[in-house]
């Protein structure tokens, strides 16, 4: 059969694939012609930064990957971690921020059906989802359609497949207006003895094709994913897929089903790029080839073409590689489960893609040029930091109004620091999820056992349906997930920022008792073709790889998601601030010693651990921007060995039963975590801060890492100062006690400096976002 071929493309057809001229030109060159319209769009996908990360590649090769806990790195579907006594971890994270800009609730609820998706291809049981959102400000009518709809969507899709949503973060900037970020992180327990991999193999195998029907949703996705957005994107809600929650939990257990019978050589998702990534990147990874008849898929609309075909992203799709001869008893379980399941193609020996259509060769394509023999742009680094950066390091706190133990004037008024605490309890990206996360399931499967809003990382019990525990493992195991970023820091100074996110991150697992084991990233930017977007990128990608070598926290997978632009008032582009959501996992072998971060019971003492106020900084505060409407100053610097000793400590204590709550000092300094500690604890706290001569403000409300605010028994409190005195040595205070219905908080004079009920905070801090979208 001879191959369907067309006359050369304009410029213009070349570009709405999404290439550039001499990406064209190398095409022609790999296939000695011109491709036709079906080829052009399989390399405009395929090409696309979303699935060949030809910016970002080079930076990614310096993340550590290896580890004695790491089964499975990057390069499948999904990572997986050891964690002991048959246990094996599946987790991964993805963004799906463009189709959600255009089309919220399924661009949402389809990011968790693609996660999902990554998890259960391992042959793993997904047991718990997160997400990591940013939004504009909630005073803009858009912003509040856009959040609404998102948070709509994965609501939609996890309570209707069944996986609880169990934890996340929620922030609110103008830089994310019109793009915001939506991205999932899905986990998933390993059911089946073997890993599945995704390396087609065996010349001969048939290539299955199952669960949903194909249709024109989701077309040309992964190009639109890597575009900027503009106010054509609308034009794009195509690009946007459509999913179906319930016929993905058939999905789900028909492939677990099929994957414990041996009969699957491999497996691959149809996510980005459908049915072009799923058979490229099998025949790619298996060294092998991969011949595929499109008038053998199920549609569910007529008159498609091999291009619509190659293209569409519908959803609920698999490929599967069988051994040759098991094929029916895979067709006869899905059929079993009500999916689709056709033989499709089969696996040859040449290393090339082959796609038939109605008796003709559609489309002809080496593997590798389509799966990693593609293009990659080492761009030009900055030799220094761009202006807006040095700019904005030439902040000090000596900008700001005098502050006094009564206050500080704010514009033509002035305020007390109860003001300020309450009107920072009340700002949105620090303020209560409850309305986000009441949406959510987060106890289907009764698994949870930390519940949304009482902790600083989410915990799951781990109890896999099969093969059962082995005697000598404890009965009382589980796993802990967070996703953290810090934006605000990165784009003030992206390398110290990039490592803060994943101390965090590090330090809420420690805050739960858990043990940070590995890494997922989601790295979204702006364009990299511009000086200062690379500048942010490479810059964070070498703060991650260092930081994840410091806690030895292997990255065992991701996602970039780079364009992430909107134009601004004057049509000019305007990136997001560089977000890279660092998704982490720790393991916790005792879930009877496990603490959230409110407070338990009047008369504990409480503790703070990591240095006092003499470390902290105002720049890049949340206090800053807030209150005083500005972005500017450096963030806070990492003290590995600080961090490393604090959390250690935390965590023993937690493990010994002696500390009973423990919360991270983040957004809003130390007057914010205690505050949030009260209010979820609904108990008050005496607190006394030693004043080391910093400015009141500083003092309260300014922000540093390996801080942590913990609480202990008064009848523990001698050998968990024995304790601290051995792994902290003075790098900790006793600073307080737990009290009965208000927040008092003294230094060295009189008068309290914040006295504040719990009432009045609750109130603030619970109702933030529902007073703004009732507004």
């Amino acid at each position: 059969m001879s191959i369907i071929s067309e006359a050369p493309f304009s410029p213009e057809e070349i570009a709405d694939e999404g290439l550039k001229p001499e990406e064209y030109e190398e095409i022609v060159h790999r296939l000695g012609r011109h491709p036709n319209k079906a080829e052009l769009g399989m390399f405009g996908v395929m090409w696309s930064e979303h699935c060949c990360y030809k910016n970002s590649r080079p930076l990614l090769k310096q993340f550590p990957t290896q580890g004695d806990r790491i089964l499975v790195g990057p390069g499948e579907n999904a990572g997986v971690v050891d964690l002991g006594d048959g246990l094996r971890l599946a987790f991964k994270i993805e963004s799906h921020n463009h189709p959600s800009a255009v089309e919220p609730f399924q661009g949402a609820a389809t990011g968790v059906g693609g996660i999902l998706r990554d998890i259960f291809t391992m042959g793993a049981r997904p047991i718990a989802v997160l997400n990591s959102l940013r939004f504009g400000s909630l005073q803009d009518a858009r912003t509040r359609r856009l959040f609404a709809g998102v948070v709509e969507g994965i609501s939609h899709y996890g309570n209707a497949v069944g996986v609880p949503t169990v934890g996340g973060e929620v922030y609110f900037d103008p830089a994310y207006t019109g793009n915001p970020l939506v991205n999932v992180m899905a986990l998933g327990l390993m059911e089946t003895p073997e890993i599945v991999k995704s390396g087609a193999a065996g010349t001969g195998n048939p290539v299955l094709y199952v669960g949903s029907t194909t249709g024109r949703d989701g077309m040309g996705g992964a190009s639109f994913a890597s575009a900027e957005l503009s106010d054509a994107s609308m034009d794009d809600r195509p690009a946007v897929q459509v999913g179906d929650p319930f016929l993905e939990k058939s999905l789900i257990e028909a492939c677990l089903e099929a994957f414990k019978t041996g009969a699957v050589v491999a497996a691959q998702d149809m996510g980005a790029a459908g049915i072009t990534c799923s058979t490229s990147e099998m025949a790619a990874k298996g060294g092998v080839g991969i011949e595929f008849d499109l008038d053998k898929i199920p549609v569910r609309e007529t008159g498609m073409v091999p291009y619509e075909y190659l293209l569409s992203e519908s959803q609920e799709r698999m490929l599967f590689v069988a051994h040759k001869g098991r094929e029916q008893q895979l067709i006869d379980i899905f059929h079993k489960w009500g999916l689709h399941a056709v033989i499709a193609g089969h696996v040859i020996d040449e290393p090339i893609v082959r796609i038939l259509f109605q008796g003709k060769v559609a489309a002809e394509i080496p593997a590798t040029a389509l799966a990693d023999n593609t293009p990659i742009y080492h761009r030009q680094l900055l030799t220094e930091p761009p202006d807006y950066a040095k700019q904005a390091w030439k902040w000090t706190a000596d900008a700001l109004p005098e502050s006094t133990p009564a206050g500080i004037q704010i514009q033509e008024s002035h305020k007390t620091w109860n003001d300020i605490l309450l009107q920072l309890l009340d700002t949105p990206t620090i303020a209560s999820k409850r309305w986000v996360y009441r949406q959510y399931d987060h106890q289907v499967q009764n698994n949870t056992v930390l519940l949304p809003g009482g902790a600083d990382a989410s915990v799951v019990r781990l109890r896999p349906a099969e093969p059962p525990l082995p005697p000598t493992a404890a009965s009382g195991r589980g796993v802990a997930a967070t996703v953290d970023c810090n934006s605000r820091y990165v784009y003030l100074e992206p390398y110290e920022g990039a490592k803060a996110v994943v101390a965090e991150a590090a330090r809420n697992l420690s805050c739960v008792g858990a043990e940070p084991l590995a890494v997922t990233d989601n790295l979204n930017f702006g364009s990299p073709e511009k000086p200062v977007g690379y500048w942010q990128l490479a810059s964070s990608c070498r703060g991650i790889a260092e930081a994840c070598s410091e806690f030895g926290t292997p990255v065992t997978g991701g996602n970039v998601s780079l364009y992430n632009e909107t134009l601004d008032s004057a049509g000019n582009p305007t990136p997001i601030y560089p977000t890279p959501v660092v998704g982490m996992v720790g393991l916790i072998p005792d879930l009877s010693r496990i603490c959230g971060q409110g407070w338990q019971k009047g008369g504990d003492i409480i503790y703070l651990l990591g240095h006092g106020a003499s470390t902290v900084t105002l720049g890049a505060s949340e206090y800053l921007a807030a209150i005083h409407g500005t972005v500017a100053g450096i963030p806070p610097r990492v003290d590995f060995n600080l961090e490393r000793r604090v959390q250690a400590a935390c965590r023993d204590g937690i493990r010994q039963g002696w500390v009973r709550s423990a919360h991270d000092c983040a957004e809003g300094g130390i007057a914010v975590a205690l505050a949030e500690s009260c209010i979820t604890g609904n108990l008050g706290a005496e607190i006394h801060l030693p004043n080391p001569g910093v400015r009141w403000d500083e003092l309260l409300f300014g922000e540093g890492g390996a801080r942590i605010v913990v609480s202990a028994a008064p009848e523990m409190s001698a050998v968990w100062e024995s304790h601290l005195k051995d792994s902290l040595g003075e790098d900790w205070q006793k600073i307080g006690q737990v009290a009965d219905t208000s927040l008092r908080v003294f230094t060295d004079d009189s008068a309290p400096l914040i006295e504040a009920s719990i009432a009045d905070m609750s109130d603030r801090w619970l109702n933030a976002i529902e007073r703004r979208l009732s507004a």
